[in-house]
């Protein structure tokens, strides 16, 4: 009986805002890759979405091995930058509220064009070259956490469990040496 309290302890300090968002979530996820991998026969994975898309306006052959599955990829990840916007314009805005999440508690809520939407402390400049700063490292890690994480991972891929560790490891390396450092948005 000790042992139940203490693990609910520990989960209760672990995740404060509950952990039903994050098995739905996951449900979705795993829901999304099955979709994918039925209808195409590919791990779903977001990290070849540069090179799928080039393939559209450049003969190199770098970027053509993708061209026979460039179109589901622009469509993958136009879905994923879709589900973000819904997400910032319902749930981060508080414009549809839900016991499963929470508002925002970075940022700010402002009004544009009549609908209020949450914008984010993090400067543009910060995003950018965070978003250039993990293409590259996608690139060069030969795949990024959905594909590794979510498909290498269930497939039991051990270049996916030695990826996954180094991801892991360099994130929180560097969110503690951010920490330290004393950086903020």
């Amino acid at each position: 009986m000790m042992s139940a309290t203490l693990t609910i302890g520990l989960l209760a300090e672990l995740f404060p805002n509950g952990i039903s968002h994050y098995a739905l979530g996951g449900l979705l996820v795993g829901l999304g890759v099955a979709v994918i991998y039925l209808g195409t026969g590919i791990a779903a994975g977001a990290s070849t979405f540069l090179e799928s898309t080039l393939s559209y306006g450049s003969s190199l052959s770098q970027f053509q091995q993708y061209r026979a599955s460039r179109d589901w990829r622009v469509v993958f990840t136009l879905g994923i930058v879709a589900g973000a916007a819904v997400y910032a314009l319902t749930f981060q805005s508080g414009l549809v509220s839900s016991g499963l999440q929470s508002g925002a508690t970075t940022g700010e809520l402002r009004d544009v064009g009549g609908i209020t939407i949450w914008l984010t402390d993090v400067q543009p400049w910060r995003l950018f070259l965070g978003g250039i700063l993990i293409g590259i490292g996608t690139r060069v890690g030969k795949g990024c956490t959905s594909g590794h994480g979510v498909c290498g991972v269930g497939s039991a891929s051990s270049a996916s469990f030695v990826g996954v560790a180094t991801f892991l490891l360099i994130a929180i390396g560097t969110a503690q040496l951010v920490q330290a450092v004393g950086v903020s948005p």
